[in-house]
């Protein structure tokens, strides 16, 4: 696929580097000639330097046949006048804008093709906020992810001491729980990636990514981990996009929020907009004295949200120290997750991660609606669905059991009218069942697309 991104920054850099990595032709086109060699020096991409809605160096990045366009410079003004101007010149078949401003995202009928042809919007700090919020409502994982319309729940935990199942064979979990339809996936162990079978053995440390009826979720949990209550009481730092709209959505579920914001003018206007729920607080929330005075021992969660990774790295060390039940923190630099994930925070959140895998459904092939990194983006969860028959189709008619699935993949639940089917190698895959495959190796996503190929006689 041909593919060009327009903007350098974190979000456009990430995703030339991971789509840089599959077999498609990237240009990246940014006005900074420093970032885009440095970006060129280990990427395999091609650069073109100049103003991204300019129609001359949209015209000398390819866009008469470009596949796609992915527009996330840091202004959403010039975001959408690229579109516009690929649209109207370029005739681009596919063109993807981040849009941050929520004065923006309030009016979707904007979004059309006779107004400002955007075909799909992403929002880094809503896809943030979502993420974190699925987090919040599931005490102890470290991802949680809906497919088929929030039917199906993917959630990756890491096993502790204490759970029924660890120690034991997967093949009992069944036992333990007969009437859930549940499936493990995946497990990594020592940063290993393992597709499990009856046999494997649950072990402690031990991230497990298990699939199941959005219903079932915390029933499952409750067998890999000592299950948690998901806290009313949080702390956030932070007053920026994703801290607001998190305040927001949490006083909306019921939760008691304190938001710490430095800047008096931020602090005084989100205080205007939120509900009696939230108390609005400046100050610095890496403030030992503040923390104490705010009961930090007493909440349940403190999400270190702000725009500096050690700003968020430091405050939520100390409000851990300090005794807050549970910790999150954006973190943008890969470097720092490695090392501060599971050892001094609880989970570190990549916003340039999360974007990127909203982005992925878009550029892989076949009838994909859903893609996912998993993992800082060494493995992917993919939701594609099944076309043709026997005849057309390499999984169609087919048992599980007869289908070859490349090695790292795994299939963890297929959807059929709206229910989950219970899995077994006798079981068949009917045209238009849902797949979930989950891929441990992103290497391997070539040959998972191929699967889902069907030849030129279905048409």
């Amino acid at each position: 696929m041909k593919i060009i991104i327009l903007g350098a920054g974190k979000v456009g850099a990430s995703a030339a580097e991971s789509l840089s990595r599959e077999e498609h032709d990237i240009t990246l086109v940014d006005r900074d000639p420093g970032a885009l060699n440095a970006l060129q020096d280990r990427l395999d991409i091609r650069v073109v330097e100049g103003h991204a809605s300019s129609p001359e160096v949209l015209r000398r990045a390819g866009a008469e046949d470009v596949d796609l366009m992915l527009a996330v410079t840091d202004s959403d003004e010039v975001n959408m006048i690229a579109c516009q101007v690929a649209h109207a010149l370029f005739n681009t078949p596919t063109k993807i804008a981040r849009v941050r401003s929520a004065d923006y995202l309030a009016h979707q009928g904007l979004f059309c093709r006779e107004e400002i042809p955007i075909d799909v919007i992403i929002s880094p700090e809503q896809v943030v906020t979502e993420q974190i919020h699925r987090l919040i409502e599931h005490p102890g994982a470290l991802q949680v992810i809906d497919f088929a319309g929030g039917k199906i729940r993917l959630v990756g935990l890491r096993a502790y001491h204490g759970g029924a199942l660890v120690g034991h064979e997967l093949r009992e979990l069944e036992d333990h729980l007969p009437t859930v339809n549940t499936r493990v996936a995946a497990i990594y162990r020592r940063d290993s990636g393992i597709i499990p079978t009856g046999k494997t053995v649950i072990e402690p440390d031990d991230e497990v990514f298990f699939i199941a009826a959005a219903d079932d979720i915390r029933r499952v949990m409750q067998e890999l981990r000592s299950i948690e209550e998901a806290g009313r009481r949080v702390i956030i730092a932070g007053a920026g996009n994703i801290g607001f709209r998190l305040a927001q959505k949490l006083e909306r579920g019921g939760f008691n929020v304190k938001l710490i914001e430095r800047d008096a003018e931020r602090a005084r206007d989100v205080s205007e907009r939120l509900g009696e729920t939230t108390v609005v607080l400046r100050g610095n929330a890496a403030d030992e004295e503040l923390l104490r005075q705010e009961k930090i021992d007493q909440m349940e969660l403190f999400c270190a949200l702000t725009e500096e990774d050690e700003t968020n790295i430091l405050s939520a060390m100390l409000a851990k120290q300090l005794g807050a039940r549970r910790t999150m923190a954006i973190v943008n630099r890969s470097a720092y997750i490695d090392l501060i994930e599971s050892n001094v925070l609880d989970i570190a959140i990549s916003p340039r991660l999360a974007t990127v895998s909203a982005l992925l459904s878009h550029v892989r092939r076949g009838d994909v609606q859903a893609a996912h990194s998993l993992r800082r983006g060494a493995a992917e969860v993919i939701e594609a669905v099944a076309h043709g028959d026997q005849a057309t189709s390499k999984l169609v008619g087919r048992s599980l059991r007869d289908i070859k699935f490349p090695s790292g993949a795994s299939i963890g639940a297929i959807m059929r009218d709206d229910k989950v089917v219970r899995l077994s190698g006798d079981s068949v895959i009917e045209e238009g069942d849902h797949l979930i495959i989950f891929v441990i190796d992103k290497r391997r996503i070539a040959d998972v697309e191929k699967l889902f190929q069907v030849s030129a006689s279905f048409f």
